[in-house]
């Protein structure tokens, strides 16, 4: 372990697998849902915010402007089921069906998306998607920063616990 995950008060969790970002930059789970946001494959400019939620599988896909997925019309779309695939690859397969509320039987993104498809899963309220936008471009700033020791404002709500050395 290193000295930042020993000497950090919250825990730090590995990824499962190392993802690649083009496809699906940004995936959470949180807020009940599985959320985030989806490159569109057929224009760069475009990305989707897609999310499924725990328990229900209701699920919602649009585009950052707000406008409907045209593929998420009564069942999952492309951009759902990758962004399934990504959080099984980023948490693992047990956590993602455990937040979900899957059977613990299926551990494969393909399992945990055809239980939930079998579920006939309602279209939900895309409201969740604005905030889950506007996280992700909040995760984009954090890159634009030049590296540097020195605390962030908005991060300082973080304990300290030791000096570093």
């Amino acid at each position: 372990m290193s000295d930042w995950q020993r000497s950090s008060t919250a825990r730090v969790l590995a990824p499962a697998r190392p993802r690649k970002l083009a496809k699906v930059p940004f995936v959470e789970l949180a807020d009940g849902r599985v959320q985030g946001v989806v490159s569109s494959g057929s224009d760069i400019g475009r990305v989707y915010v897609s999310s499924v939620a725990a328990g229900t599988y209701a699920f919602t896909c649009s585009t950052n402007n707000n406008r409907p997925c045209g593929g998420a019309r009564g069942y999952f779309c492309n951009h759902i089921l990758a962004l399934i695939t990504e959080a099984v690859l980023q948490y693992g397969g047990e956590r993602v069906a455990r937040y979900l509320r899957v059977e613990p039987g299926e551990l494969t993104a393909q399992d945990i998306a055809a239980t939930m498809s079998h579920a006939d899963p309602p279209q939900g309220d895309s409201a969740a998607a604005a905030p889950v936008f506007s996280q992700f471009l909040r995760h984009l700033a954090y890159l634009e920063l030049a590296p540097s020791t020195a605390p962030l404002p908005e991060m300082q709500w973080f304990p300290a616990t030791r000096a570093v050395v």
